[in-house]
């Protein structure tokens, strides 16, 4: 074995963690192991650092490199690891000297014993001002579903948010480039592509012309006929712009699904969050969604026991699920991360923030549990992503038995396991 890279977080950093595969495979690595880390949690964060201690343990003669947000956020902190090799920063990571400079200096020391500056590999990701697009041949794995990475970092200070420190501020991959990226990954194979991005809705603002999401999208389902599907990740609702919004309701290639980060339902946590939307804003761009595609299958992140968050606060967030009618909910529970302002608020109690995630999650699976039910009888296009899993264009999964990967089946809907749709 070469090089393998564990990833840790978002969907950016799956397709980040193909580019970092080939590109230190390039560079001549073997017997490395990297680490494609997350830092938006504590607990995420600590994943990290149990991977690390375990993978030593398994494989003491592999090379271990720390990259990813936890890395470029608290870069000493895993240096000081001694089961760590080197911390690579996230933008390092997706250079190709960066993983040649890696090669030599594992050629020059050996696996312990280095001094910890000498490991560290991270440069200012605040320094970053352009992105580079990195064109893949293909998903290492060949997934019928493929991500495309169009912008990167954030512009925005979110009071509990740590990302865009380890993420940069926001920049975006030219429109000619992303049509590109998917047009070959679409050759290669692809049934479905997934537009990514730390803010995605910010996309283009510092391109030419400032071009928006919603162009982007048109302009790749325009230049890339043979695309069957499209999805985009995680969106800011506040920044959707009226051709996105044309998009969802005109072609039925984009898929009919949506995922929104709302993360409170009471306006005086939306404000302490510094989010720029509103409670009735939230509710009305659902409502707006679903009148131009009536199907359509929305998510949202929520976090539960923001500081200075209470029991009728909360019950205002749990609102959401059914006032937005949310078929899918992605809970966080509060994690105080140091260094940003949530972090010096008044905390809440953390059983209490474990109640109140435990009880979100068991309002998303609720709803869930709805909209499978609805489902009966209905026939839908299916992505068949493994012998026993497929997904819907609302991103449902559903069960099936020896099916072929990468093929589009239309089904129809017989039930349901209370978590996956059954044909």
């Amino acid at each position: 074995m070469s090089v393998q890279v564990l990833t840790f977080g978002c969907r950016l950093n799956v397709f980040e963690s193909e580019v970092i595969a080939r590109e230190a495979e390039r560079a001549g690595l073997t017997d490395t192991i990297v680490i494609n880390s997350c830092a938006v949690t504590n607990e995420a964060v600590a994943q990290a650092r149990q991977s690390i201690r375990r993978i030593k343990r398994e494989r003491p003669s592999a090379r271990i490199v720390v990259t990813g947000c936890a890395a470029q956020t608290q870069a000493d902190m895993f240096a000081d690891m001694a089961q760590v090799d080197r911390v690579v920063g996230n933008d390092d990571k997706m250079r190709g000297d960066t993983w040649r400079a890696a090669r030599l200096a594992f050629g020059r020391a050996p696996a312990f014993g280095i001094g910890n500056a000498e490991k560290i590999a991270v440069s200012d990701i605040m320094a970053v001002r352009e992105m580079a697009p990195h064109l893949l041949d293909g998903f290492a794995r060949g997934l019928p579903r493929a991500f495309v990475q169009v912008q990167n970092g954030c512009d925005h200070r979110c009071t509990f948010c740590i990302i865009p420190y380890g993420r940069g501020n926001s920049r975006s991959v030219p429109m000619g480039a992303v049509v590109d990226q998917v047009r070959a990954l679409v050759e290669r194979g692809h049934a479905e592509i997934v537009l990514t991005g730390v803010d995605l809705t910010s996309y283009g603002a510092d391109l030419p012309g400032a071009p928006k999401l919603g162009l982007l999208t048109k302009q790749i389902l325009r230049h890339v006929p043979d695309l069957k599907r499209l999805r985009i990740s995680s969106i800011d609702q506040v920044e959707v712009d009226r051709d996105l919004l044309d998009v969802i309701a005109e072609d039925e290639r984009l898929m009919p699904h949506l995922h929104l980060s709302l993360q409170s339902g009471d306006d005086l946590v939306l404000k302490r969050m510094k989010r720029r939307h509103s409670r009735a804003g939230a509710i009305e761009f659902c409502a707006q969604v679903r009148r131009l595609r009536p199907d359509i299958a929305l998510g949202a992140d929520i976090i539960a026991g923001f500081p200075t968050e209470s029991d009728e606060m909360f019950a205002r967030s749990q609102d959401l699920v059914e006032e937005c009618d949310l078929t899918f909910l992605h809970v966080f529970a509060y994690s105080r991360r140091p260094g940003t302002p949530a972090s010096r608020m008044p905390q809440v109690e953390g059983e209490v923030i474990k109640s109140r995630a435990r009880r979100l999650r068991e309002a998303g699976q609720a709803a869930l549990k709805r909209r499978l039910d609805r489902e009966l009888g209905s026939r839908r296009n299916v992505l068949i992503e493994s012998p026993t899993q497929g997904r819907t264009e609302h991103f449902i999964p559903v069960s099936i038995c020896g099916e072929a990967p990468g093929a589009v089946r239309t089904l129809t809907i017989s039930g349901n396991d209370g978590t996956r749709l059954t044909v």
